[in-house]
């Protein structure tokens, strides 16, 4: 700082220097703060044992500095309309009255900011989980006090408030389960399609590419519907968090590539099979249903 500079602020009246320096240390406290969240960020990614342990500090660590900021900035204005002579007793007690109106209106907002402590708190959601939350599932892109942010499937991004959350389906944590369902024709060996299941399933676990997503043999649950089309044959891996999809699809791709081998039968949906039933194997049709077919449009001649 030069001599000129030096002699400016000399001039200047003593109420605008505090304000100055006070305006200047608030500043100077917002980045050591957001320096020591960073050092604190760091030092606990160093010693998490897990994704999930990242993500939650990734969150806090958000949290963290947008809540430094806001109180840094609310007690640095609060004094320095104090040094500016603007008494702020007046200020703090018309805002306790404005307050305590505008919270009748805005019990909403309220409701927000303590759901989303708690959620934070019991470390329900953090950045990097796939979630499902008031009917919206996403990534969680970003979690705030306020509000959750996701984005689906399709790119879109919905904006959720912390208050309207009352049940949080967590698709991210520990592992989870691939649940497939396999229909099968009536006159299929259900004992064969079992074994096709489990050389598909091993073939999966073998190969470079699904080998570290799933974690455990494939359970065969049996038999779970009998269908209007189709014997219903239901079954699950489990995988690590989420893979069960790009498991449950590579799983129905190779049981589709097997069934065409052994010529196992994908039945037809219900709105066909009035045109199918009655056929074999081959695909054909049995002479005596031609000869009722036949009577059929002789009483409609």
């Amino acid at each position: 700082m030069n001599s000129d500079t030096l002699s400016a602020y000399m001039h200047l009246p003593k109420e605008l220097l505090l304000v100055i320096v006070i305006l200047m240390l608030a500043w100077f406290l917002m980045g050591l703060s957001r320096k020591l969240i960073r050092m604190l960020r760091s030092y606990m990614n160093s010693r998490a044992s897990s994704i999930e342990e990242t993500r939650r500090i990734e969150t806090l660590a958000s949290v963290l500095r947008y809540t430094a900021t806001v109180v840094i900035s609310l007690v640095a204005g609060m004094l320095a309309l104090s040094e500016l002579g603007i008494s702020i007793a007046p200020i703090l007690g018309a805002a306790g009255v404005v307050g305590l109106a505008v919270g009748f209106g805005a019990q909403s907002l309220i409701k927000d900011y303590f759901n989303g402590f708690f959620l934070l708190l019991e470390n329900q959601i953090h950045q990097g989980d796939v979630v499902e939350v008031s009917g919206k599932s996403g990534l969680v892109e970003d979690i705030t006090l306020r509000y959750v942010r996701l984005r689906d499937f399709e790119g879109h991004v919905h904006y959720i408030p912390n208050g309207l959350i009352t049940t949080v389906t967590n698709k991210s944590r520990g592992y989870a389960y691939a649940v497939i369902d396999v229909n099968v024709a009536y006159s299929e060996s259900i004992d064969k399609v079992y074994e096709i299941m489990r050389k598909v399933s091993e073939k999966l676990r073998a190969s470079e590419a699904f080998s570290a997503k799933i974690i455990d043999d494939l359970e065969i649950v049996g038999v779970q519907e009998w269908a209007a089309s189709a014997v219903v044959l239901r079954c699950r891996f489990k995988t690590a968090t989420l893979e069960q999809w790009g498991v449950r699809r590579a799983f129905l791709r190779y049981m589709k590539e097997e069934f065409d081998a052994h010529g196992i039968q994908i039945p037809y949906s219900h709105m066909d099979v009035t045109l199918y039933a009655g056929l074999d194997k081959q695909g054909n049709v049995p002479e005596f249903q031609l000869v009722t077919q036949r009577d059929k449009s002789l009483e409609h001649a």
